[in-house]
């Protein structure tokens, strides 16, 4: 293994420049910020999931020790957020704090500002809140059946959002076998390991307000604060310090954050918040939690004819962006196989149960785990071997360019190549001898095999632009800029690769500026696997420009022709003349006291500009999972995991290595650990990381990762995304492994997570 830390070449092992601050502790994360005399907020929040308020007392609250304000709904003076325009209905906003009713447990009832935050927690326990309690809605059946409670009264239903391709003729037609699942893919909760956090410092004299968040998406926040305060964007400043892990959740606008800054407006003074873990997990936005009732047309030689998907997914208390989530597991549905028909419908409805938002792969890891479990249950029912299966029905490299039944604009996708790689790398005849052994031996120690091939779109919903710029400066140094907002991805290692390639000069010259809307004037921020195919697009094409203006102002002062000038390491000179050379450091000097240009004109070495990639890339791959199961206990245990991604090129292995093993982690503790689960009265009994399952790497086994590469025109990079793809191949491949092992037993499904006591449970109703 080669490791660089001043390489300039794109394809090699750079090691991340970020990494020193972070492990000596020396950066700031929003709760360090020193911000003298902020006052510390507590809010009071519903123990119940339903319920009317009857009334808030808080008289006792308000004349505790250090307590500044207490606040409800009335005396706040924030109109409540609607949660998608144009596709939730108005109904379901959201109060910023609870008006007439709660709708979940952690609700928002009041807010508590004091000197301290043991005083503000000493107070927070003192407001009452009488609540008269409705009934609970937590099965998604029964939040969308006709003639149950509402969560909303005023609008008559609880589905907050629906869609579909509605009836499609002749479905099956063809088929010789239609296999049928219905798959619960659980809610499961993000847990960065630093929590919400946030603090507001009103400006003087504009009234504005500067908010540092832990958020991946600083100029998202800044358009919701500023539209909930009645601000100009201009006016709200939004700073992301050092951010803890985010993993999807992070990506969402939290009204904590609006009434926190609207708070420190009303009293003039700093207020600061930052959650407890049990808070985290009922507050910050949960993912996945969908049921999938599907139908898998196949002819007997496992040709697939046609597939049907109803969906419905939990958008909890109040629907946002949980609501649409279902519309990206139909767009990716197809996969990566050649299905001549689908049939795919979905609803969003309301729940009492915590908001749901993104979570790594949002929308699309459902997708995947619906296509790969049914495709087991066919394989298993047509006695074909499921890799067969998928290979017979992938959609042949040729085909590319293509846009699926569902929408979906693939670019191009080499999908056998993957799976070849993985089928290689795990020495599959060789497990499926071991099996067959330990099957006729009557071993009580299962091998399970499983696979999962997949696609996803990465930079989907429109997120397939990104700002940029570069910058010379006289001394030598350079300052790139991005939209993007890093949370621990490694954008100043790849970002800094991308400058120093075009611009020719050593990584530890390049600064990178982000996460600050003051100093980046637009961005979308890090979400949907995009940074690198966006931001680092715009960074590689400013970058480009940058050079060229450089040898405008070389060309200008070697009184040569533009076209004659040439950039090498050593600066900008006339092609094949030795020794007259103009450095970055003279070119930006020049910029900017004039002397670059014939008249006159003084401006910074610097260009910005907004890169269109025109549609979302589509990485694929091919995982494959081994593991033994514990027949006589149910207890599962990861042999080995070998994953082969195809992000397209590769800029840095070692960046690409580690978002593909935290992807794999997350998947399979999905698939075998993480459960959010509440009970029949809306009550969370996984609110915390005692109750909430969570593995440690001693948990996991070593995995296995490698690379094929098939570059993306849509960029200059030739660059997909990796963020997520670990975590959409990687569950299903240990969901049918672990299914692998029981079917000799006659077991056709279990639904995750695959515990040791579900997977007893399992054995125990077939044996």
């Amino acid at each position: 293994m080669t490791l660089t830390t001043q390489g300039s070449f794109l394809g090699n092992r750079v090691l991340r420049t970020e990494d020193q601050e972070l492990i000596t502790g020396a950066g700031d994360y929003t709760a360090d910020l020193p911000v003298e005399g902020a006052y510390h907020v507590a809010f009071v929040r519903s123990p119940f999931a339903h319920g009317t308020i009857t009334s808030i007392e808080t008289e006792e609250a308000r004349g505790l020790p250090g307590v500044v304000a207490v606040y409800t709904y009335d005396d706040i003076g924030l109109a409540p957020r609607q949660g998608l325009p144009g596709v939730v209905p108005e109904a379901m906003a959201r109060p910023h704090l609870a008006k007439g009713k709660v709708r979940f447990v952690g609700d928002i009832v009041a807010v508590v500002v004091a000197e301290s935050a043991a005083q503000a927690q000493d107070a927070a326990e003192s407001v009452f809140a009488e609540i008269d309690t409705l009934p609970a809605v937590i099965g998604l059946e029964e939040a969308a059946a006709e003639g149950g409670t509402l969560l909303f009264d005023d609008n008559g239903s609880n589905i907050a959002a629906a869609g579909g391709t509605g009836e499609v003729e002749g479905l099956f037609d063809g088929a010789d076998t239609v296999v049928k699942g219905t798959f619960h893919n659980q809610r499961v909760a993000g847990v960065p390991m630093e929590p919400n956090a946030c603090v507001a410092q009103p400006g003087e004299p504009d009234g504005g307000i500067t908010m540092w968040l832990s958020t991946q998406t600083p100029h998202g926040a800044q358009g919701a604060l500023a539209g909930d305060l009645g601000l100009d964007p201009s006016q709200v400043r939004v700073i992301a310090p050092r951010v803890g892990g985010g993993f999807g959740p992070k990506a969402f606008e939290y009204i904590e954050w609006t009434v926190v800054a609207k708070a420190a407006q009303l009293l003039g003074h700093a207020v600061r918040w930052t959650e407890t873990r049990s808070e985290n997990m009922l507050s910050m936005v949960h993912g996945r939690a969908q049921v999938q009732h599907v139908e898998l047309g196949l002819t007997k030689a496992g040709k697939i004819v046609g597939l049907k998907a109803d969906v419905i997914g939990d958008a909890g208390g109040y629907p946002m962006l949980g609501s649409i989530l279902p519309s990206l597991t139909q767009l990716m549905s197809q996969g990566v196989y050649d299905i001549p028909k689908i049939q795919f419908n979905w609803q969003a409805v309301a729940t009492t149960t915590t908001p749901i938002g993104a979570y790594r792969g949002a929308g699309r890891p459902e997708a995947t785990q619906m296509l790969e479990r049914i495709l087991d249950i066919a394989a298993d029912e047509l006695d074909i071997d499921p890799l067969e299966l998928r290979r017979s029905n992938f959609i042949p490299p040729e085909s590319f360019p293509l846009t699926t039944l569902t929408g979906a604009p693939y670019d191009n996708g080499e999908y056998a190549k993957t799976l070849d790689a993985a089928i290689e790398a795990a020495g599959y005849q060789d497990l499926l001898a071991e099996q067959r052994k330990r099957r006729e031996s009557g071993d009580r120690v299962a091998l399970g095999i499983g696979v999962g091939c997949y696609v996803e779109v990465t930079a989907p919903l429109g997120l397939d632009g990104e700002w940029g710029s570069a910058q010379a400066h006289p001394d030598g140094s350079f300052t790139i800029s991005a939209g993007t907002s890093a949370h621990g991805q490694g954008h100043a290692t790849a970002f800094a690769q991308v400058a120093s390639a075009v611009l020719k000069v050593p990584m530890d010259k390049i600064t990178l500026v982000q996460s600050d809307t003051a100093k980046v004037p637009r961005g979308v921020g890090t979400l949907g696997s995009r940074s690198l195919q966006t931001g680092g697009s715009a960074i590689h094409t400013a970058s480009g420009e940058l050079v060229q203006r450089a040898r405008e102002i070389a060309a200008h002062l070697l009184e040569a022709g533009v076209d004659d000038v040439e950039l090498t390491e050593e600066g900008l000179g006339v092609k094949g003349v030795a020794g007259k050379v103009v450095s970055w450091s003279q070119a930006a000097a020049a910029a900017e006291d004039g002397t670059g240009s014939p008249d006159g004109t003084v401006s910074a070495l610097r260009e910005e500009l907004d890169f269109k990639q025109g549609q979302s890339s589509f990485p694929f791959g091919s995982h494959i999972a081994v593991v033994e199961v514990d027949l006589d206990t149910g207890f599962v245990t990861q042999r080995r995991h070998v994953a082969v991604d195809d992000c397209g090129k590769i800029l840095n292995p070692m960046l690409v290595e580690g978002q593909q093993h935290g992807g794999i982690a997350q998947g399979i503790s999905q698939a075998l650990f993480e459960l959010v689960s509440y009970d029949d009265d809306g009550n969370p009994t996984s609110g915390n990381l005692a109750s909430y399952a969570i593995p440690t790497a001693a948990d996991l086994c070593s995995f296995e990762a490698s690379n094929t590469e098939t570059p993306t025109h849509l960029n200059p990079l030739g660059a997909k995304g990796i963020g997520e793809s670990g975590t959409i191949g990687s569950t299903p491949a240990v969901h049918n492994a672990v299914i692998d092992a029981l079917s000799h037993l006659g077991v056709r499904h279990v639904d995750m997570p695959l515990t040791p006591q579900t997977v007893w449970r399992a054995v125990q109703s077939v044996s």
